[in-house]
Protein backbone atom coordinates (compact mmCIF):
# COMPACT_ATOMS: atom_id res chain seq x y z
CA UNK A 1 0.00 0.00 0.00
CA UNK A 2 1.42 3.40 -0.98
CA UNK A 3 2.12 6.04 1.64
CA UNK A 4 3.77 9.45 1.99
CA UNK A 5 6.59 9.81 4.52
CA UNK A 6 8.46 12.79 5.98
CA UNK A 7 12.12 12.40 6.81
CA UNK A 8 13.98 15.05 8.83
CA UNK A 9 17.37 15.16 10.49
CA UNK A 10 19.49 15.74 7.38
CA UNK A 11 20.50 19.02 5.73
CA UNK A 12 17.05 19.50 4.20
CA UNK A 13 13.80 17.68 5.01
CA UNK A 14 12.57 15.09 2.51
CA UNK A 15 9.08 14.04 1.47
CA UNK A 16 9.09 10.45 0.22
CA UNK A 17 6.70 8.09 -1.54
CA UNK A 18 6.82 4.46 -0.42
CA UNK A 19 5.12 2.01 -2.79
CA UNK A 20 5.68 -1.44 -4.26
CA UNK A 21 8.85 -0.26 -6.04
CA UNK A 22 10.44 1.02 -2.82
CA UNK A 23 11.05 4.53 -1.51
CA UNK A 24 11.76 7.61 -3.59
CA UNK A 25 12.16 11.27 -2.77
CA UNK A 26 9.50 13.57 -4.20
CA UNK A 27 11.30 16.48 -5.89
CA UNK A 28 10.69 19.97 -4.57
CA UNK A 29 9.72 21.27 -8.03
CA UNK A 30 7.16 18.47 -8.43
CA UNK A 31 5.65 19.12 -5.00
CA UNK A 32 5.56 22.89 -5.42
CA UNK A 33 3.68 22.67 -8.73
CA UNK A 34 1.01 20.43 -7.16
CA UNK A 35 -0.02 22.84 -4.40
CA UNK A 36 -3.82 23.04 -3.96
CA UNK A 37 -3.55 26.26 -1.96
CA UNK A 38 -6.15 28.87 -3.06
CA UNK A 39 -3.34 31.33 -3.69
CA UNK A 40 -1.81 28.88 -6.15
CA UNK A 41 -4.77 27.10 -7.74
CA UNK A 42 -8.33 28.18 -8.56
CA UNK A 43 -10.76 26.21 -6.41
CA UNK A 44 -13.47 25.99 -9.10
CA UNK A 45 -11.50 25.12 -12.24
CA UNK A 46 -8.49 23.45 -10.64
CA UNK A 47 -6.25 25.56 -12.88
CA UNK A 48 -3.05 27.05 -11.57
CA UNK A 49 -2.79 30.74 -10.71
CA UNK A 50 1.01 30.55 -10.84
CA UNK A 51 3.43 29.41 -13.55
CA UNK A 52 5.54 26.46 -12.35
CA UNK A 53 7.80 26.80 -15.40
CA UNK A 54 9.28 29.93 -13.80
CA UNK A 55 10.14 28.41 -10.41
CA UNK A 56 13.83 28.62 -9.34
CA UNK A 57 15.96 25.78 -10.72
CA UNK A 58 17.46 25.17 -7.27
CA UNK A 59 14.14 25.08 -5.38
CA UNK A 60 14.32 22.97 -2.19
CA UNK A 61 12.03 21.81 0.60
CA UNK A 62 12.90 23.77 3.75
CA UNK A 63 10.30 22.30 6.07
CA UNK A 64 7.92 19.34 6.18
CA UNK A 65 5.68 18.00 8.94
CA UNK A 66 2.46 16.10 9.55
CA UNK A 67 -0.46 18.37 10.42
CA UNK A 68 -3.36 16.07 11.24
CA UNK A 69 -4.32 14.19 8.10
CA UNK A 70 -2.44 16.70 5.95
CA UNK A 71 1.19 17.52 5.24
CA UNK A 72 2.56 21.02 5.69
CA UNK A 73 5.47 21.71 3.34
CA UNK A 74 7.61 24.87 3.06
CA UNK A 75 9.89 25.77 0.15
CA UNK A 76 12.97 27.89 -0.42
CA UNK A 77 11.03 30.42 -2.55
CA UNK A 78 9.04 31.41 0.56
CA UNK A 79 5.82 29.50 -0.16
CA UNK A 80 4.33 27.08 2.38
CA UNK A 81 1.05 25.19 2.27
CA UNK A 82 -0.90 22.04 3.08
CA UNK A 83 -1.03 18.90 0.91
CA UNK A 84 -3.31 15.88 0.95
CA UNK A 85 -1.11 12.73 0.94
CA UNK A 86 -3.77 10.81 -1.02
CA UNK A 87 -3.60 13.39 -3.80
CA UNK A 88 0.19 13.16 -3.90
CA UNK A 89 -0.04 9.37 -4.20
CA UNK A 90 -2.62 9.64 -6.98
CA UNK A 91 -0.51 12.24 -8.77
CA UNK A 92 2.59 10.05 -8.68
CA UNK A 93 1.19 8.05 -11.61
CA UNK A 94 0.52 9.69 -14.98
CA UNK A 95 -2.95 8.35 -15.68
CA UNK A 96 -5.89 9.25 -17.88
CA UNK A 97 -8.15 7.83 -15.15
CA UNK A 98 -9.80 5.47 -17.62
CA UNK A 99 -9.70 1.67 -17.94
CA UNK A 100 -6.83 0.11 -19.88
CA UNK A 101 -7.47 -1.23 -23.38
CA UNK A 102 -8.10 -4.98 -23.67
CA UNK A 103 -7.18 -6.59 -26.98
CA UNK A 104 -9.74 -9.01 -28.43
CA UNK A 105 -10.18 -11.56 -31.20
CA UNK A 106 -13.21 -12.92 -33.03
CA UNK A 107 -13.76 -15.59 -30.37
CA UNK A 108 -14.32 -13.05 -27.59
CA UNK A 109 -16.68 -14.56 -25.01
CA UNK A 110 -19.03 -11.62 -24.41
CA UNK A 111 -19.69 -8.85 -26.92
CA UNK A 112 -20.55 -5.33 -25.67
CA UNK A 113 -24.21 -5.20 -26.78
CA UNK A 114 -26.66 -2.69 -25.29
CA UNK A 115 -30.21 -1.47 -25.89
CA UNK A 116 -30.61 2.22 -26.64
CA UNK A 117 -33.48 2.87 -24.15
CA UNK A 118 -31.35 1.40 -21.32
CA UNK A 119 -28.57 3.90 -22.02
CA UNK A 120 -30.76 6.65 -20.57
CA UNK A 121 -29.74 5.25 -17.18
CA UNK A 122 -26.40 6.57 -15.95
CA UNK A 123 -25.29 3.23 -14.51
CA UNK A 124 -25.90 1.42 -17.80
CA UNK A 125 -24.24 4.19 -19.78
CA UNK A 126 -21.24 4.02 -17.43
CA UNK A 127 -20.93 0.26 -18.01
CA UNK A 128 -21.18 0.79 -21.78
CA UNK A 129 -18.50 3.49 -21.71
CA UNK A 130 -16.22 1.20 -19.72
CA UNK A 131 -16.70 -1.52 -22.35
CA UNK A 132 -16.08 0.96 -25.14
CA UNK A 133 -12.85 2.30 -23.64
CA UNK A 134 -11.55 -1.21 -22.98
CA UNK A 135 -12.66 -2.90 -26.21
CA UNK A 136 -12.89 0.00 -28.66
CA UNK A 137 -16.44 -0.70 -29.85
CA UNK A 138 -20.09 -1.03 -28.86
CA UNK A 139 -23.12 -2.60 -30.54
CA UNK A 140 -26.42 -0.89 -29.73
CA UNK A 141 -29.92 -2.16 -30.60
CA UNK A 142 -33.31 -0.42 -30.80
CA UNK A 143 -31.96 3.02 -31.74
CA UNK A 144 -34.35 5.61 -33.25
CA UNK A 145 -34.29 5.66 -37.06
CA UNK A 146 -35.64 9.05 -38.04
CA UNK A 147 -33.88 11.00 -40.80
CA UNK A 148 -31.25 12.58 -38.53
CA UNK A 149 -31.69 10.59 -35.31
CA UNK A 150 -28.06 9.49 -35.46
CA UNK A 151 -27.11 12.97 -34.23
CA UNK A 152 -29.11 12.62 -31.02
CA UNK A 153 -27.62 9.16 -30.53
CA UNK A 154 -24.11 10.51 -31.05
CA UNK A 155 -24.67 13.39 -28.64
CA UNK A 156 -25.36 10.89 -25.86
CA UNK A 157 -21.69 9.90 -26.09
CA UNK A 158 -19.86 13.07 -27.11
CA UNK A 159 -19.65 15.97 -29.54
CA UNK A 160 -20.41 15.51 -33.23
CA UNK A 161 -17.57 16.41 -35.56
CA UNK A 162 -18.62 17.93 -38.87
CA UNK A 163 -16.45 17.14 -41.90
CA UNK A 164 -16.69 17.73 -45.65
CA UNK A 165 -19.21 14.86 -45.62
CA UNK A 166 -21.46 16.93 -43.31
CA UNK A 167 -22.59 16.46 -39.71
CA UNK A 168 -23.76 12.99 -40.78
CA UNK A 169 -23.62 11.02 -44.01
CA UNK A 170 -25.73 8.43 -45.80
CA UNK A 171 -24.18 5.14 -46.89
CA UNK A 172 -26.01 3.48 -49.77
CA UNK A 173 -25.23 2.44 -53.32
CA UNK A 174 -24.65 5.44 -55.60
CA UNK A 175 -23.07 5.02 -59.05
CA UNK A 176 -20.12 7.36 -59.72
CA UNK A 177 -19.95 8.38 -56.04
CA UNK A 178 -16.87 10.14 -54.66
CA UNK A 179 -15.95 7.26 -52.31
CA UNK A 180 -16.06 3.46 -52.65
CA UNK A 181 -18.08 3.33 -49.42
CA UNK A 182 -21.05 4.40 -51.57
CA UNK A 183 -20.70 1.48 -53.97
CA UNK A 184 -21.90 -2.11 -53.36
CA UNK A 185 -18.36 -3.51 -53.49
CA UNK A 186 -16.67 -5.28 -50.59
CA UNK A 187 -14.58 -3.04 -48.35
CA UNK A 188 -11.58 -4.57 -46.61
CA UNK A 189 -10.68 -3.62 -43.04
CA UNK A 190 -9.66 0.03 -42.83
CA UNK A 191 -9.76 3.15 -40.69
CA UNK A 192 -11.68 6.18 -41.92
CA UNK A 193 -10.15 9.49 -42.93
CA UNK A 194 -6.43 8.79 -42.32
CA UNK A 195 -5.84 11.84 -44.53
CA UNK A 196 -7.16 14.19 -41.81
CA UNK A 197 -5.33 15.91 -38.95
CA UNK A 198 -6.61 14.97 -36.50
CA UNK A 199 -8.38 11.84 -37.67
CA UNK A 200 -12.03 11.58 -36.53
CA UNK A 201 -11.60 9.54 -33.40
CA UNK A 202 -14.90 7.64 -33.21
CA UNK A 203 -17.34 6.55 -35.88
CA UNK A 204 -20.99 5.61 -35.48
CA UNK A 205 -22.76 3.62 -38.19
CA UNK A 206 -26.49 3.04 -37.83
CA UNK A 207 -28.66 0.83 -40.03
CA UNK A 208 -31.91 2.36 -41.33
CA UNK A 209 -32.76 -0.28 -43.96
CA UNK A 210 -31.23 -3.59 -45.02
CA UNK A 211 -33.07 -5.70 -47.56
CA UNK A 212 -30.00 -7.45 -48.98
CA UNK A 213 -28.49 -10.81 -48.15
CA UNK A 214 -24.92 -9.42 -48.21
CA UNK A 215 -23.33 -6.29 -46.79
CA UNK A 216 -22.21 -7.87 -43.51
CA UNK A 217 -20.28 -5.49 -41.25
CA UNK A 218 -16.83 -6.40 -39.95
CA UNK A 219 -14.67 -5.15 -37.05
CA UNK A 220 -11.03 -5.97 -36.26
CA UNK A 221 -8.98 -4.92 -33.22
CA UNK A 222 -5.69 -3.47 -34.42
CA UNK A 223 -4.14 -3.91 -30.95
CA UNK A 224 -4.51 -7.70 -31.14
CA UNK A 225 -3.23 -7.85 -34.73
CA UNK A 226 -0.27 -5.55 -34.21
CA UNK A 227 0.78 -7.42 -31.08
CA UNK A 228 1.01 -10.56 -33.20
CA UNK A 229 3.13 -8.65 -35.72
CA UNK A 230 5.37 -7.45 -32.88
CA UNK A 231 5.84 -11.05 -31.68
CA UNK A 232 6.60 -12.37 -35.17
CA UNK A 233 8.64 -9.43 -36.44
CA UNK A 234 9.73 -6.80 -33.89
CA UNK A 235 11.76 -4.92 -36.51
CA UNK A 236 8.78 -4.85 -38.85
CA UNK A 237 6.56 -3.46 -36.09
CA UNK A 238 9.16 -0.76 -35.43
CA UNK A 239 9.23 0.19 -39.12
CA UNK A 240 5.44 0.43 -39.29
CA UNK A 241 5.42 2.70 -36.22
CA UNK A 242 8.23 4.94 -37.51
CA UNK A 243 8.14 5.24 -41.32
CA UNK A 244 5.69 7.97 -42.42
CA UNK A 245 3.05 7.25 -45.04
CA UNK A 246 1.19 9.79 -47.18
CA UNK A 247 -2.62 9.59 -47.21
CA UNK A 248 -4.71 11.69 -49.59
CA UNK A 249 -8.37 12.24 -50.40
CA UNK A 250 -9.62 14.51 -53.16
CA UNK A 251 -12.82 15.42 -54.94
CA UNK A 252 -14.03 18.51 -56.79
CA UNK A 253 -14.06 20.73 -53.67
CA UNK A 254 -11.69 19.01 -51.23
CA UNK A 255 -8.08 17.85 -51.08
CA UNK A 256 -6.90 16.49 -47.75
CA UNK A 257 -3.39 15.18 -47.11
CA UNK A 258 -1.69 13.82 -43.98
CA UNK A 259 1.71 12.21 -43.47
CA UNK A 260 2.01 9.84 -40.49
CA UNK A 261 3.19 6.31 -39.61
CA UNK A 262 0.79 3.42 -40.12
CA UNK A 263 0.99 2.31 -36.48
CA UNK A 264 0.17 5.09 -33.98
CA UNK A 265 2.02 5.34 -30.66
CA UNK A 266 1.25 7.67 -27.78
CA UNK A 267 3.75 9.79 -25.84
CA UNK A 268 4.66 6.79 -23.68
CA UNK A 269 5.46 4.67 -26.70
CA UNK A 270 2.32 2.56 -26.26
CA UNK A 271 0.31 1.61 -29.32
CA UNK A 272 -3.09 3.31 -29.58
CA UNK A 273 -4.17 2.21 -33.06
CA UNK A 274 -3.42 2.44 -36.76
CA UNK A 275 -3.92 4.58 -39.84
CA UNK A 276 -4.77 1.97 -42.43
CA UNK A 277 -6.46 2.31 -45.81
CA UNK A 278 -4.83 0.57 -48.79
CA UNK A 279 -7.04 2.60 -51.12
CA UNK A 280 -5.43 5.86 -50.03
CA UNK A 281 -1.81 5.39 -48.91
CA UNK A 282 1.58 5.99 -50.54
CA UNK A 283 4.83 4.87 -48.94
CA UNK A 284 7.92 7.10 -49.10
CA UNK A 285 10.70 6.56 -51.59
CA UNK A 286 13.25 4.27 -49.94
CA UNK A 287 16.02 1.97 -51.08
CA UNK A 288 15.04 -1.32 -52.71
CA UNK A 289 16.03 -3.23 -49.58
CA UNK A 290 14.16 -0.92 -47.21
CA UNK A 291 11.09 -0.93 -49.45
CA UNK A 292 10.99 -4.72 -49.47
CA UNK A 293 11.50 -4.85 -45.71
CA UNK A 294 8.72 -2.36 -45.07
CA UNK A 295 6.43 -4.10 -47.54
CA UNK A 296 6.90 -7.45 -45.82
CA UNK A 297 5.80 -5.99 -42.49
CA UNK A 298 2.87 -4.14 -44.04
CA UNK A 299 1.80 -7.25 -45.95
CA UNK A 300 1.76 -9.34 -42.79
CA UNK A 301 -0.26 -6.67 -41.00
CA UNK A 302 -2.81 -6.68 -43.84
CA UNK A 303 -3.01 -10.48 -43.90
CA UNK A 304 -3.79 -10.58 -40.19
CA UNK A 305 -6.41 -7.85 -40.52
CA UNK A 306 -8.30 -10.19 -42.88
CA UNK A 307 -7.67 -13.33 -40.82
CA UNK A 308 -11.01 -14.79 -39.57
CA UNK A 309 -9.42 -15.32 -36.14
CA UNK A 310 -9.44 -11.55 -35.65
CA UNK A 311 -12.55 -10.48 -37.58
CA UNK A 312 -16.00 -10.04 -36.07
CA UNK A 313 -18.62 -10.36 -38.83
CA UNK A 314 -22.31 -9.62 -38.28
CA UNK A 315 -25.39 -8.24 -39.98
CA UNK A 316 -26.72 -4.81 -39.01
CA UNK A 317 -30.50 -4.69 -39.07
CA UNK A 318 -32.72 -1.57 -38.92
CA UNK A 319 -32.30 0.21 -35.59
CA UNK A 320 -28.96 -1.44 -34.86
CA UNK A 321 -25.72 0.51 -34.76
CA UNK A 322 -22.03 0.05 -34.10
CA UNK A 323 -19.80 2.66 -32.50
CA UNK A 324 -16.05 2.10 -32.74
CA UNK A 325 -12.76 3.81 -32.05
CA UNK A 326 -11.66 4.74 -35.55
CA UNK A 327 -7.98 4.85 -34.53
CA UNK A 328 -8.05 1.40 -32.97
CA UNK A 329 -10.79 -0.72 -34.56
CA UNK A 330 -10.83 -1.29 -38.32
CA UNK A 331 -14.17 -1.73 -40.03
CA UNK A 332 -15.30 -3.09 -43.38
CA UNK A 333 -18.15 -4.90 -45.07
CA UNK A 334 -18.85 -7.68 -47.50
CA UNK A 335 -20.23 -6.97 -50.97
CA UNK A 336 -23.98 -6.76 -51.54
CA UNK A 337 -26.36 -6.75 -54.48
CA UNK A 338 -28.49 -3.57 -54.63
CA UNK A 339 -30.89 -5.37 -56.95
CA UNK A 340 -32.06 -7.42 -53.94
CA UNK A 341 -33.31 -4.32 -52.13
CA UNK A 342 -32.23 -1.16 -50.36
CA UNK A 343 -29.35 -1.07 -47.88
CA UNK A 344 -28.95 2.27 -46.11
CA UNK A 345 -26.77 3.24 -43.18
CA UNK A 346 -26.20 6.61 -41.58
CA UNK A 347 -22.83 7.55 -40.19
CA UNK A 348 -21.23 10.34 -38.18
CA UNK A 349 -18.08 11.06 -36.23
CA UNK A 350 -17.47 12.21 -32.68
CA UNK A 351 -14.16 13.17 -31.10
CA UNK A 352 -12.24 10.49 -29.28
CA UNK A 353 -12.15 12.30 -25.95
CA UNK A 354 -15.94 12.63 -25.55
CA UNK A 355 -16.73 9.15 -24.16
CA UNK A 356 -13.64 9.29 -21.94
CA UNK A 357 -14.72 12.61 -20.46
CA UNK A 358 -18.23 11.29 -19.87
CA UNK A 359 -16.81 8.16 -18.22
CA UNK A 360 -14.85 10.26 -15.70
CA UNK A 361 -17.87 12.49 -14.95
CA UNK A 362 -20.16 9.48 -14.40
CA UNK A 363 -17.52 7.79 -12.25
CA UNK A 364 -17.54 10.80 -9.91
CA UNK A 365 -21.33 11.02 -9.99
CA UNK A 366 -22.00 7.34 -9.34
CA UNK A 367 -19.36 7.14 -6.60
Amino acid sequence: MSEILVRTGQTTPQVLLRDASGERVLPALWLRARSPDPSQRDAVTGQRLMNPHLLPDDLTVTGARQDGAMLHIAFSDGFAGHYDPAELIAGSVLSEECPEARAWRADMAVKPIYNWPDLERDDVLFAALKDFIELGFLLVNHTPTQADSILSVAQRFGFVRTTNFGAFFEVYSRPDSNDLAYRPVALGPHTDNPYRTPVPGIQILQCLQNETSGGFSTLVDSLAVAEQVRVEDPQGFELLSRIPVRFEYRDATTQLVAVKPMIELDGRGEMTGVHYSPRLDDIPLMSEADTRRYHAARKRLGQLFEDPRYELRFRLNPGEMMMFDNNRVLHGRTAFNPAEGHRQLQGCYIDRDGPRSLYRVLKRKLA
